[in-house]
């Protein structure tokens, strides 16, 4: 029975460890993509000058 439990544990960490890197990987999208924006913005108001 403490097998069973231990694999059932073992399964758990596993999905907290998919949700921990979906998470992750959410923020960094959204930091890439404000970033970029910001970036876009930057180089448009630089060539306008030029």
């Amino acid at each position: 029975m403490s097998k069973a439990l231990l694999r059932d544990e073992e399964g758990a960490t596993m999905v907290e460890y998919g949700l921990m890197v979906a998470l992750i990987a959410i923020v960094c999208i959204g930091a890439v993509t404000t970033i970029g924006t910001t970036l876009n913005a930057v180089f448009s108001d630089i060539a306008a000058l030029l």
